[in-house]
């Protein structure tokens, strides 16, 4: 079972299952959470027993847990993997997200499993291949456009999910096809730990050694936003909106989930054919606002189509909101004109030539209209470059983010209760919002109330008193022949046992999703021949695409087969188009003479060298090189050597 066409899910993102209850509070249908091991945030692990005990926080709000075990595995590693697996279903997971095919040809529990935006689904026929393959749901590449997701909606089964990222990082490379982590640290992307050198600033050169850009950060990218386009995405076939962030924290989820929260919920309201995917109404103690949270500036990408302005080239740091700038130094601080209140423990940071530095704000003082005074918490004299005139950024509002560590959401669900007389005393009947009802029962002798006209107003609000529970009071009916009298200590007790009935019938009835059966015979993968960026690091994996029809299967490039010059990234960001010099910008414009080529380009980030090859069919570029020679005499990743059939020379 996956998630049915017409429900909504947003989905959030947990570094802790503390994080994930929170995230749940603050409007989340799901969340997804790392296990103990082999999840693709390599600092982002979490036991079962904590798991266990969120899964049993969520089942009470019909919302789901999705662990993350999306990394390649060693042959060594699958049974200790299937071994965690098992644990995690005991547990009540719902659904496993995982990138390595080799965990399909395991006697695996009928847990659901999701294909992993590693899994580098960027075609409706690979998106078809994995929906016959026994994934319920796929995690789509972020790059893809909106005509290209409803050209992959309508190539796979009615009853498999479209998941695709709204919010968070970007990779610039397609996911699952970066090796640049590796090749130069042994860090590998495709196993949880990435290095992030599309963080660091490179040099770009033409094929003449002319440079075209000195010192910027050429692989880093803006971040997600679609908060522009969910109609547009709902309306091509997404089902579950992903948020990224499992490194991220309390506020950051706080804050980015309820945002999302608010617009899907307005999508709703003009779409009465959806439904929300998990139980109860949202009530959020604060007002989100996207760009309090860490950006590196906002894109949609690829979605409405190509643009000349998804780089973060000037910083791959959190700017934040611009707020003036400097009018005069003074000994121990400087004065600033800004039309927002500025608070003590405001993070404000500047740009001296390439670089963003930051200050806290130790004192700040109004001067009245809008100027501030600003004592910072280091000496003047080491604020370099800070001049009159400096444009003054806040990233982390300090007043604003306190207001989040406090409970900042409720999280009800609506519940019809009935009470009734009956033989032996009196029942409370409750039936929520999903149907789910319970009942309990108080046995006592009765009495006529001695105030008769107060009996149906005091019972109506005592049975309303439902505020320390996750239930919000509804219609409230009473049947009885007469007044009676009910000490409020019977009364309260009658809720409670009610109240705990109704969250034990609803964890019963929570719609937990089961594996999909793979269909028979074996559907054929659209490729006979896998290279290296297949991410084939398993006998398991390679069984599993020789069962699929491929004949020639390469290795990971873990594996350490890859001696020579390859793609280490494959990326749609193309650095030809974000300077002017693609083939098909000069194309019929007027005074461009001749043919433009797509030459080769250099990138140069300290001692290390990449060659950049320009594929402009499909308007991508490969960032080449080699995998260093100490890394590749080292030892595979892994406890145990693998083996495989080098693809023919």
């Amino acid at each position: 079972m996956s998630l049915p066409r017409h429900h909504l899910e947003l989905l959030a993102p947990a570094r802790t299952a503390e994080i994930a209850r929170e995230a749940i509070l603050h409007g989340a249908d799901a969340v997804y959470i790392g296990g103990p091991a082999f999840g693709a945030r390599h600092n982002a692990s979490n036991e079962v027993r904590d798991i266990a005990e969120l899964v049993r926080f969520a089942h009470r709000f019909h919302a789901q847990v999705f662990v993350t075990l999306n990394t390649i595995l060693h042959d060594d590693e699958l049974e200790p993997a299937r071994a965690q697996i098992g644990q995690l279903h005991d547990a009540g997971v719902d659904a496993l997200i995982i990138q390595d095919m080799g965990l399909l040809e395991l006697d695996l529990p009928p847990i659901a499993l999701h294909a992993s935006t590693q899994c580098d689904i960027r075609t409706p026929d690979k998106a078809a291949f994995l929906a016959h393959s026994g994934f319920s749901q796929l995690v789509l590449a972020r790059e893809l456009s909106l005509k290209e997701i409803a050209a992959t909606r309508a190539a796979v089964p009615a009853d498999v999910a479209l998941e695709y990222f709204v919010h968070g990082a970007l990779c610039v490379a397609f996911s699952g096809q970066c090796n640049i982590s590796h090749a130069h640290t042994g860090r590998s992307a495709n196993r949880g730990d990435c290095s992030q050198a599309c963080r660091l600033p490179y040099t770009l050169k033409d094929a003449s050694g002319g440079v075209v850009a000195f010192e910027k950060h050429l692989l880093s990218m803006k971040d997600n936003d679609q908060s522009a386009n969910l109609a547009a995405l709902v309306e091509a076939g997404v089902r579950s909106f992903k948020i990224e962030g499992r490194y991220k924290d309390m506020a950051y989820v706080k804050n980015i989930t309820g945002h999302y929260r608010q617009l899907i919920d307005t999508v709703l309201e003009s779409r009465p054919d959806l439904a929300r995917a998990s139980s109860g109404s949202t009530q959020l103690l604060f007002t989100p606002d996207a760009e309090k949270s860490f950006n590196r500036e906002h894109t949609d990408y690829f979605a409405t189509g190509r643009k000349d302005d998804i780089g973060a080239f000037d910083s791959p740091s959190y700017v934040g909101t611009r707020l003036g700038t400097v009018q005069r130094l003074l000994p121990d601080g400087f004065e600033m004109d800004s039309d927002a209140p500025l608070a003590n423990g405001d993070g404000l940071n500047y740009q001296h030539k390439r670089e963003v530095l930051g200050l806290q704000a130790n004192i700040t003082k109004s001067l009245g209209g809008n100027r501030w005074k600003i004592q910072p918490n280091q000496a003047m004299s080491e604020l370099t470059g800070l001049v009159a005139g400096s444009e003054i950024h806040r990233n982390r509002d300090h007043a604003w983010e306190q207001a989040l560590t406090k409970p900042s959401a409720k999280r009800l669900i609506s519940t019809d209760l009935r009470f009734e007389e009956t033989s032996e005393g009196f029942r409370l009947c409750l039936q929520d919002e999903d149907g789910v009802q319970a009942e309990a029962k108080l046995f006592t002798a009765k009495q006529p109330a001695q105030h008769p006209e107060r009996f149906e107003s005091g019972l109506r609000e005592q049975l309303g008193k439902l505020g320390n529970t996750i239930f919000v009071a509804g219609q409230i009916d009473i049947t009885c022949s007469q007044a009676w009298y009910l000490p409020a200590s019977q009364l309260n007790a009658l809720r409670r046992d009610g109240i705990a009935a109704l969250e034990l019938a609803r964890l019963a009835a929570h719609p937990r999703p089961q594996r999909v059966a793979e269909s028979v015979p074996p559907v054929p993968y659209p490729d006979t021949s896998l290279s290296f960026l297949a991410n084939v690091y398993n006998q398991r994996a390679r069984q599993f695409y020789t069962r699929h029809g491929v004949s020639l299967i390469a290795a990971a490039y873990e594996a350490h087969e890859e001696s020579g010059e390859v793609s280490l990234m494959i990326t749609k960001h193309c650095l030809r188009f974000s300077f002017n010099l693609c083939p098909k910008q000069a194309k019929g414009v007027q005074g461009v003479q001749g043919q433009v080529r797509a030459e080769p380009m250099t990138l140069v980030s300290g001692n290390e060298t990449f060659h950049l090859r320009f594929d402009c069919k499909p308007c991508e570029m490969h960032v080449t090189g080699k995998m260093k020679k100490h890394i590749l005499r080292s030892p595979q990743p892994g406890a145990i050597p693998i083996q495989f059939v080098n693809k023919p020379a």
